[in-house]
C-alpha cells in the first residue's frame, strides 16, 4: 500500500467510526421516541421503521452505478447531507408525517453511505490489506455504536423531548463530520483481484445484466441473503420476542445480551483476523454457519429446554455472543469478496447490489422471525438452525466457483515471494475522482 492510499484510508476509517457514533445516539431509542415521546403511538412508529427501510430499498438500486460514474467521494458527500437533514428532521419532527417523511430521507442517506465508503475502502487498499482494512471498519463501527449508545443512554429523557432532540442533532452533525472527514480524500487506484468475471462482460460496464451473468456474484448475494435473515434480521424482532416469550428474559437482560455481541465483537475481532487472513473465505463463511446454529441451539434451550431460569439467561446471552463472534469471523471476509469479485469500474454496482440483498433480508427477516419467534418457539429454532446449516452448505458450493485467490488472497502474496518479488502493474478499479 502506498502513503497515499494509506493516508485515506485513515481518513476514511475516522470518517466511518464517527458517523456510526452519531447513529449510536438514535438507534436504541427510534421507537420509542416515536411512539412514545411524541405521543404519535405504535402504530405510527411502525410506519416510521418501515420507511426508514424502504427508502433504502428504493435508493440502492441506482446508488452502484452513480457510484461507479461519479466516483464515491461526491456520491457519499450528497449522501451525508440528505442524511444530516432527515436526522434533523426527524428531531424536530411533531407529527406523523413529519416523521415519516423525515424517516425517509434518513434512510435514503444511510443506505447510500455504506457501498460509498465499502468502494472508497476498495479504491485505497490492495487485495492483501483489504481484509484487514474492511475488519477495522467493522470494529471501528461497533465500537462507535457502542460509546454512542451508552452516551445516548446517559442523555435521553423520556419527559423531555428536547433530549431527543439533541440526540439526533448530535447525529447530524456527526454525518457533517463524516462529509468533512473524506470529502477531499483523493481517490488513488487500487490493484484487483481477477478470475471469475462475467462472461461477455468487457469489464468496465455491463450493469446489471453483467452481474446476474457472474455466477459466483450470484450465488455470493444469495448466501447473504440468508447471512443477514438468519442473524441481523432477527436481533431486534424475532429473536428478542422468542427470548422474552418463551424464556422469560427481561428487557434488561436483552440490552445485557446485545452488550454480550458487542463486546464479542470488539474483544475477538483481531484475534479472529489472525485466524481468517490465512484461510479460505468460503470456509470461513461455512464456518459462521455452524457457530450460528451452535447460538441458535442455546436459544432453543434458552427456550424450551425447562433448566432454570439463570441457565436459561445464561444461554440466551450466549446466543448473541456466539453470534457476535459468527460476525467478527465474517466482517473480514464477505465485504472483501465482493470488492475482490467486481470487475474494474463495477465496484460501486457490485457493493450497492449486495447491500439491497441485505436490506431485502433485513425487511423479511422481522416480518417472518417476529411472529415465530413470538408464538411458534420450537418451529422457529428449528427454522433457523437449519438456515444456518444452509449457511455452511451455500459457502461450500461458492467456494467451487472462486478463483483459489478470490477465496485465499493469500495465496497471491506467497506467489509473489516464490518468483522473487515481481508483481504486475496495478489495475485500475474504476476512474480517480
Amino acid at each position: 500500500m502506498t502513503r497515499a492510499m494509506g493516508a485515506a484510508m485513515r481518513r476514511i476509517q475516522v470518517g466511518s467510526a464517527l458517523s456510526s457514533f452519531g447513529v449510536g445516539f438514535t438507534v436504541p431509542f427510534l421507537y420509542v421516541y416515536v411512539a412514545e415521546v411524541r405521543g404519535l403511538g405504535a402504530g405510527a412508529a411502525g410506519i416510521v421503521l418501515a420507511a426508514f427501510a424502504m427508502a433504502a430499498l428504493v435508493v440502492l438500486p441506482f446508488t452502484g452505478r452513480a457510484i461507479d460514474r461519479r466516483g464515491p467521494v461526491p456520491v457519499l458527500v450528497v449522501a451525508t447531507l440528505v442524511a444530516a437533514v432527515g436526522a434533523l428532521g426527524l428531531g424536530l419532527a411533531g407529527v406523523q408525517t413529519t416523521a415519516i417523511l423525515s424517516a425517509a430521507v434518513l434512510g435514503a442517506g444511510t443506505a447510500v453511505i455504506q457501498p460509498a465508503l465499502a468502494t472508497m475502502i476498495v479504491w485505497t487498499s490492495t487485495p492483501d490489506t483489504r481484509t484487514r482494512a474492511f475488519a477495522m471498519q467493522f470494529f471501528l463501527q461497533n465500537l462507535g455504536l457502542g460509546i454512542g449508545g451508552l452516551i445516548g443512554g446517559q442523555i435521553v429523557d423520556e419527559s423531555r423531548p428536547s433530549s431527543f432532540t439533541l440526540l439526533f442533532g448530535i447525529e447530524a452533525v456527526m454525518f457533517l463530520v463524516l462529509a468533512g472527514v473524506v470529502g477531499f480524500v483523493r481517490m488513488p487506484y487500487a490493484p484487483t483481484i481477477g478470475g471469475a468475471v462475467p462472461k461477455g462482460g468487457s469489464g468496465t460496464g455491463g450493469g446489471l445484466r453483467a452481474l446476474l451473468r457472474h455466477r459466483a456474484m450470484v450465488q455470493l448475494c444469495v448466501l447473504g441473503f440468508v447471512l443477514f435473515f438468519a442473524c441481523y434480521g432477527q436481533f431486534e424482532s424475532g429473536l428478542s420476542a422468542y427470548g422474552v416469550e418463551a424464556a422469560g428474559i427481561s428487557p434488561s437482560t436483552l440490552g445485557i445480551a446485545l452488550a454480550a455481541n458487542t463486546a464479542v465483537i470488539v474483544v475477538a475481532q483481531f484475534a479472529v483476523l489472525k485466524f481468517v487472513e490465512r484461510r479460505r473465505r468460503s470456509r470461513v463463511i461455512a464456518a459462521v454457519g455452524l457457530v450460528w446454529a451452535i447460538a441458535w441451539l442455546a436459544a432453543g434451550y434458552a427456550g424450551v429446554g425447562h433448566g432454570s431460569q439463570a441457565m436459561a439467561t445464561a444461554a440466551f446471552i450466549s446466543t448473541y455472543a456466539l453470534f457476535g463472534l459468527g460476525e467478527a469471523m465474517l466482517s473480514p471476509t464477505v465485504a472483501p469478496l465482493v470488492a475482490d469479485l467486481a470487475p474494474a469500474g463495477m465496484v460501486g454496482q457490485y457493493n450497492s447490489a449486495f447491500a439491497l440483498v441485505k436490506q431485502l433480508a433485513l425487511a423479511v427477516g422481522p416480518a417472518v422471525g417476529g411472529p415465530m419467534g413470538a408464538a411458534l418457539h420450537g418451529p422457529y429454532i428449528v427454522t433457523f438452525v437449519l438456515f444456518s446449516l444452509g449457511i455452511t452448505f451455500l459457502a461450500v458450493r461458492l467456494g467451487r466457483h472462486l478463483s483459489p485467490v478470490q477465496d485465499q488472497p493469500s495465496l497471491a502474496k506467497s506467489r509473489i515471494v516464490a518468483e522473487g518479488g515481481a508483481s504486475a502493474e496495478p489495475v485500475p478499479a474504476a476512474a480517480s475522482v
